[in-house]
C-alpha cells in the first residue's frame, strides 16, 4: 500500500465513501452520548472497497459481516433505517431486533459470527443456479476470519458445486486486537489454491483502481458459475469495537497516512470540501430526523 495521489472519483463515489466517514463517526459520538446501547465495529478507513465494489455488484445478494455498515449504505444507500435500527427507532431495517451486526434486507445479510456467512453464501448461490438466475452471491469476510473451519466447508462445496461465489478478504491484517502474522500460518491465496478456486489480490487504496481490478473476476464468477477469492488488503483507522486496539502509536500514525479519503482531501481539495460539506448536511439531518422518532418495543437500543 502506498500514499500516492489517488485517482480523480466521480461525485458519486466520493458521496458515498464520504456518506459512510461521516455516518460511523455520528455512531460513535451518539455512542460517546448515550444514546447508542451495546458496542458498534466502524469500518474507518476500509470504504473505499464496498464503495468501488457496489456497482459490480447491482441486483446481488450481498453477505457481510460484523464491520458490516459500509457494505449496507454502499450497496443499499438507506442511512434513515439504518440509523433506526442501531437506535432502534421506528423504521430500523429490522425494527430494532438485528442491531449493528444483525442486517437483513432484500438481497443483503449481515451476522457477526465470524465464518457463519459463507455456509449460507453457497446456499444462496446453489439456489441462484438451480433457479436459473444469473445473479451471484459476494461475501464479505476478514483476514481473521480464516480461523474458522466453516470458511473451508464451504469453499470445498462452492468449487464442488460450481457455485457462483466471490469472496471478499477485506485484509487489514489485525483480527480483532491480533495481528495476523501471529494467527495465519502461511496466506490466503495459498489455502485458497488448495481447492482449485481462483483467487487475485490487491493493495490498491484508490476506489477506480480497485473496482477496475475487481470488475473481470465478478464477470468471470458470472459467467462460469464458479467461485472466486478477492483480496483486497486495507487498514483499519479505529479499532476493534471500543477501547480494544493493541497497535501502537507509530502504526496508527502510520495507518491514518494511508487514510484514503485524507488523501484524496489533499489532492482535491474543492471537490472535497464540497463533497464533505454534503455528507456532513445529510448525516446531521438522518440522525436528527430518526433520533425524533419512536422507540420499537422490543428492540436493541
Amino acid at each position: 500500500m502506498t500514499a500516492d495521489a489517488p485517482s480523480p472519483l466521480g461525485d458519486a463515489d466520493l458521496d458515498a465513501g464520504l456518506l459512510i466517514r461521516r455516518f460511523e463517526e455520528e455512531l460513535l459520538r451518539l455512542y460517546a452520548d448515550g444514546h447508542l446501547a451495546g458496542t458498534t465495529h466502524t469500518c474507518l478507513g476500509q470504504e473505499h472497497i464496498p464503495v468501488a465494489l457496489a456497482p459490480l455488484l447491482t441486483g446481488d445478494f450481498v453477505f457481510s459481516n460484523h464491520r458490516g455498515h459500509g457494505h449496507y449504505l454502499a450497496h443499499r444507500a438507506d442511512p434513515h433505517g439504518l440509523l433506526a435500527e442501531l437506535l432502534g427507532r421506528d423504521g430500523g431495517v429490522c425494527r430494532g431486533h438485528g442491531g449493528s451486526q444483525h442486517l437483513r434486507r432484500d438481497g443483503f445479510l449481515s451476522t457477526g459470527v465470524q465464518g457463519e456467512s459463507l455456509p449460507a453464501a453457497v446456499g444462496v448461490g446453489l439456489h441462484l443456479n438451480r433457479t436459473g438466475q444469473d445473479r451471484i452471491v459476494a461475501a464479505y469476510i476478514g483476514d481473521g476470519t480464516w480461523g474458522e473451519g466453516a470458511v473451508y466447508e464451504a469453499l470445498n462445496m462452492a468449487q464442488l458445486w460450481r457455485v457462483p461465489l466471490l469472496v471478499v478478504v477485506e485484509h487489514n491484517r489485525i483480527a480483532q486486537s491480533t495481528p495476523t502474522t501471529a494467527q495465519l500460518a502461511g496466506t490466503i491465496a495459498g489455502r485458497v489454491a488448495g481447492f482449485g478456486i481462483t483467487v487475485s489480490e490487491s493493495d490498491s487504496l484508490d476506489v477506480n483502481e480497485v473496482r477496475a481490478g475487481a470488475a473481470p473476476h465478478v464477470a468471470r464468477v458470472r459467467a462460469t458459475r464458479q467461485p472466486h477469492v478477492l483480496v483486497q488488503h486495507t487498514v483499519r483507522l479505529g479499532p476493534h469495537s471500543k477501547g480494544d486496539d493493541s497497535r501502537d502509536a507509530d502504526e496508527l500514525r502510520e495507518l491514518r497516512r494511508l487514510d484514503w479519503l485524507e488523501r484524496y482531501a489533499t489532492a482535491y481539495p474543492g471537490q472535497f470540501s464540497a463533497a464533505d460539506a454534503r455528507a456532513r448536511r445529510r448525516v446531521a439531518d438522518v440522525s436528527a430526523e430518526v433520533r425524533s422518532r419512536p422507540l420499537v418495543s422490543g428492540g436493541v437500543a
